[in-house]
């Protein structure tokens, strides 16, 4: 596979990786600053603190901020299937690392109760055509049941789909964690509210996680 020209602008913000650390996840961001260049600038001030490996441009331009080595400082605090610590074991090439679907990520997924990234117009179907990520197409029909309630139990197996797909669910951060669902896999209506809807996408996302696990 050819890989495209990639450009060189490193970041003070980075650190080394854990001796053993295992490179095994994918995190996407979305800056939204009003340019490219004053994103870079803003991952390479160290006052900010603030890093990623990579940097897209909207014409398709990469540049390199944070050699694959080391840790860049992009995931701040999260987690993902019961892990911490996701700069450690995070970066952006699956050409050269065997990062499995069920840990292609964004930003909100990993720290919902802080974060918003890449947002709910990202491209997740495009995406997992290319082989980057899971997204399982919605069943027929499922738009029909929204605005329903959930009781008890679909609440309490919705919320167990949430941590098995792999969102860290707590009291607390419930109404953040769904709606960062949501926003990645029901993206046309992202209010927090675990719905009929919402709970029936969760069975089909968790359905698909389990699949991708067992391969």
């Amino acid at each position: 596979m050819t890989l495209p020209e990639v450009r060189d602008r490193f970041s003070p913000n980075q650190a080394q990786r854990a001796e053993r650390a295992v490179i095994d996840m994918l995190v996407l961001h979305y800056t939204g600053m009003r340019t490219a260049g004053e994103a870079i600038e803003r991952m390479c001030d160290p006052e900010a603190r603030v890093s990623a490996h990579f940097v897209i441009e909207e014409n398709g331009t990469i540049w390199r901020l944070v050699p694959e080595t080391l840790q860049a400082f992009h995931a701040g605090r999260s987690s993902w299937a019961g892990s911490s610590n996701l700069n450690e074991v995070s970066i952006a090439l699956l050409s050269r690392f065997p990062i499995p679907p069920d840990r292609v990520v964004g930003h909100s997924d990993i720290a919902p109760d802080r974060k918003s990234d890449p947002g709910e117009l990202f491209d997740w179907p495009r995406l997992a055509r290319a082989g980057i990520g899971t997204w399982p197409e919605p069943a027929s029909g499922l738009a029909h049941r929204r605005g329903r309630g959930v009781g008890v139990v679909e609440r309490a197996g919705a919320l167990s789909d949430l941590a098995a797909i792999g969102y860290p669910v707590t009291a607390a951060a419930e109404t953040a964690v769904v709606t960062a669902f949501q926003r990645r896999f029901r993206p046309e209506r992202w209010d927090g509210r675990l719905d009929a809807e919402t709970a029936s996408r969760l069975a089909e996302v968790r359905a698909a996680y389990d699949r991708a696990r067992r391969l």
